[in-house]
């Protein structure tokens, strides 16, 4: 009996989240349902005739849902819920497109159904969001970007492609670095991940520019680091644009420090001693020279010359 009771304990809750999950999910109430009420009554009204219009003409269904907070969900998995509940587009076609806004966690997607993909693939989806919509949203305007986004994904389906034109007629000339272009990645993980890649090739970048001979080496072995790690913090415009920051700035800074008495007096300790000492660090130009700390005694432990095969675990909490 004991057992026959553990088993409906266990169903019963299943059952519930299955509930809970369910319910978070609104009705289908029109093309546009903003339970987030972040659009005004005529926007919601143009952007319905729109995409009803579009419909009449292609057959794609288009929705938008807003709704305030996703409560701890992911957005990908709430729209692909929803997606999946609403059953947007044709039957054997997979024509329907979900766009959904979430104000208070700062989060949206378009979920694009399987006979969409290759006409609206996740790049351009992606691109829509970054270029059309987050700029308005950043401002507050909620109704310019739902019907920026809209338009633009109407533009794609029915023309092939679309001007993402990020200032909504504000022609303005934007500074440099505002066109770069960030990863989908929590501002703490950016920051997280940047101090660390940054921290090594930083360190690296430093230590090339202070050292007299080695540095022209470690110029040119960190230009493929400088060129790829920072994409995933900045993306690809805010790598380019450090990496050229880097192939310029390096070679000043060491071409200026290389007139200095302290680098002078390292470099010949280098060629008549062997080593040198550089702001309590010491460097020698043997085949095995690097940096040490100064006064660290004679221990010079290294490694064999051994390899890994990639194996080991890893762990998260």
């Amino acid at each position: 009996m004991r057992t026959v009771l553990r088993y409906a304990l266990v169903f019963a809750i299943i059952l519930a989240a299955f509930s809970a999950a369910a319910s978070n999910i609104p009705y289908l109430t029109g093309r546009v349902t903003d339970n987030a009420e972040i659009l005004s009554a005529s926007m919601r009204k143009t952007l319905t005739e729109r995409l009803k219009a579009h419909e009449d003409r292609t057959g794609n269904q288009i929705a938008v849902l807003t709704v305030p907070s996703l409560e701890g969900e992911s957005i990908e998995g709430y729209a692909e819920a929803v997606f999946k509940e609403w059953k947007l587009g044709q039957k054997g076609k997979d024509n329907g497109i979900l766009l959904v806004v979430a104000p208070q966690d700062r989060r949206m997607r378009i979920e694009v159904g399987y006979g969409l993909e290759g006409t609206l693939p996740d790049s351009l989806a992606g691109s829509i969001i970054r270029n059309v919509m987050t700029p308005r949203f950043k401002t507050g305007d909620y109704n310019g970007g739902i019907e920026a986004g809209v338009n633009a994904i109407l533009q794609v389906l029915e023309n092939g492609k679309t001007a993402f034109d990020s200032t909504a007629g504000n022609e303005t000339k934007k500074p440099f670095f505002s066109g770069i272009e960030t990863p989908d990645m929590p501002l703490t993980e950016r920051i997280l991940i940047g101090a660390f890649i940054f921290g090594i090739i930083g360190l690296f970048t430093v230590i090339g520019i202070l050292t007299p001979g080695v540095g022209w080496f470690l110029y040119f072995f960190l230009i493929p680091f400088w060129a790829m790690f920072p994409i995933v913090i900045v993306g690809t415009s805010g790598a380019l644009t450090l990496l050229v920051t880097y192939l310029i700035v390096y070679p000043i800074a060491k071409l200026l420090l290389r007139n200095t008495p302290w680098y002078q007096k390292a470099a010949t300790d280098l060629r008549t001693k062997g080593h040198a000492s550089i702001g309590g660090f010491s460097i020698s130009s043997g085949g095995s020279g690097g940096w040490s700390s100064g006064g660290s005694g004679s221990s010079g432990f290294s490694g064999g010359g051994g390899s890994s095969g990639g194996g080991g675990a890893s762990g998260s909490w």
